[in-house]
């Protein structure tokens, strides 16, 4: 009697541990658009009537995980592409390797791409061989690649995370810049500081560090003129501030127009949204509007927006498939803007 009593205990223990799991278990708005390799901070364009999308390529690398990113130590470049929202998803295999880019040490982190006259240009960040921070370009003349890096990075370019927008008359800018390992903290006065803490932003009353800005020059391969800086201020135009986590600029920025404004989205990273704010121009002031995205699973995300087929879609990424904040996996899911310019709150 007392060992079936106790297996009945056993048993029902069990049954409502199971029970508790499977309600802890999270729900997930989208789906990992591939699961043959890890993927994340997914850049997409429509380039001849399909979508393309140039993700980092996450790998195990054995690292211990640091503030720093150094577990984030990618290697190489896949692209993706599908015809339609919801298809099956296309992996063109390595479309640029960092053993190919001359000047380059470690860490190939978050691409863009952009076209113009007949070429590609595949923008990235990767660490030079004295590990600072710098953004190459590679060409190719198909979308899928392979593409081949130019000798030296862009001339006066630094930290991370290229964003790269057309306007509808033709000109281009590159938005970019990341805090902590993206070392944007360290740059002042166009200046590389090795010792430059990334602490001297976190509990700051002054402006916050911000996102960059650079417009392109007609070979793409080029800045033209100065990096400036795209600055985010509240509704009466004062500039965040540092300490402001919920609403500063951190990473992971991306530039989208709609009703003719421009959208700069970006990551507040240590908090973990994605937050916008809007600007009558591509280079800024842009006002503080809120968030529009709730923190996925993992540290943070890292986006991008297009529309397609009439209708705008964000790309992200989260860790459903690895639970691993290194290994990332990306997805998509519809936007919505309101008919007041806002953007609908999207919980991933």
């Amino acid at each position: 009697m007392f060992k079936t009593t106790s297996a009945l205990l056993l048993c029902t223990s069990l049954l409502a541990s199971v029970s508790v799991s499977a309600q802890q278990k999270p729900k997930y708005l989208a789906q990992p658009l591939i699961s043959t390799i890890y993927t994340a901070d997914p850049s997409a364009h429509v380039f001849n009537g399909k979508i393309y999308i140039y993700p980092s390529h996450d790998i195990e690398s054995g690292i211990p995980e640091n503030d720093n990113g150094d577990h984030f130590n990618m290697r190489d470049y896949h692209i993706l592409s599908l015809d339609r929202i919801g298809g099956p998803v296309t992996d063109h295999g390595v479309a640029l390797d960092i053993k190919n880019i001359p000047w380059a040490g470690r860490q190939l982190w978050a691409p863009d791409a952009a076209y113009k006259n007949g070429t590609y240009f595949l923008y990235f960040p990767v660490k030079d061989k004295s590990d600072v921070f710098h953004i190459g370009v590679a060409t190719s003349k198909n979308p899928a690649g392979p593409f081949k890096a130019q000798p030296k990075p862009i001339a006066g370019s630094f930290s991370i995370d290229p964003a790269v927008f057309v306007d509808d008359d033709g000109s281009t800018y590159m938005y970019f810049g990341g805090i902590w390992g993206g070392q944007l903290q360290r740059w002042k006065n166009g200046k590389y500081d090795a010792n430059g803490s990334k602490t001297d932003w976190q509990k700051d009353d002054a402006p916050a560090i911000s996102c960059q800005v650079a417009k392109l020059n007609g070979n793409m391969l080029e800045f033209s003129g100065t990096v400036k800086n795209a600055l985010i201020v509240d509704s009466a135009g004062k500039q965040l501030t540092g300490k402001d986590h919920d609403r500063r600029f951190f990473e992971g920025s991306w530039m989208h127009k709609f009703n003719g404004k421009y959208y700069l989205t970006y990551s507040t990273g240590d908090t973990h949204y994605l937050a916008y704010a809007i600007g009558k121009t591509p280079m800024g002031p842009f006002v503080y509007a809120g968030h529009f995205m709730q923190p996925v699973q993992g540290w943070t995300t890292h986006h991008s927006i297009i529309k397609f087929k009439g209708k705008w879609y964000i790309f992200y990424h989260d860790t459903q498939l690895s639970g691993k904040t290194h290994l990332r996996n990306v997805k998509v899911t519809q936007l919505y803007h309101n008919a007041n310019g806002t953007i609908k709150m999207i919980n991933p």
